[in-house]
């Protein structure tokens, strides 16, 4: 009992082979419901920072430290041109977050309950 014990440790922390760290910046970057609505927009299309703003109705100091957020988390990438900066998913970023969470459907049912009075 006590090596199945062990072994159940074991898989519950090796389950996971992604970077921890960037997985955590990530989902610190979607909790924030303008970082969502930013996101939301970049769905379809890249855009330049004025049309953020006006979509938001945000100021652009504010639109900055989000984008900022987002950008740490490589959520977003960024492209200058001329004097404008050009903001785009970076899917490989959401890939890396559906696999962490996949992993929670994949492994939970597989490790069963035990008793720690034992």
């Amino acid at each position: 009992m006590l090596q199945q014990k062990l072994m159940q440790r074991k898989l519950i922390r090796n389950s996971s082979t992604l970077p921890l760290d960037s997985i955590a910046v990530g989902f610190h970057a979607l909790s924030e419901p303008l970082r969502i609505n930013i996101l939301d927009l970049l769905r379809t299309k890249e855009l330049c920072v004025c049309d953020l703003c006006e979509a938001l109705e945000a100021s652009q100091s504010k639109l900055s430290f989000h984008l900022k957020v987002l950008k740490e988390a490589e959520l977003v990438r960024s492209r200058q041109e001329g004097r404008w900066i050009y903001y785009s998913l970076n899917l490989p970023q959401f890939v890396l977050l559906e696999q962490y969470l996949s992993e929670y459907r994949r492994f939970s049912p597989i490790v069963p309950a035990y008793s720690c009075e034992e």
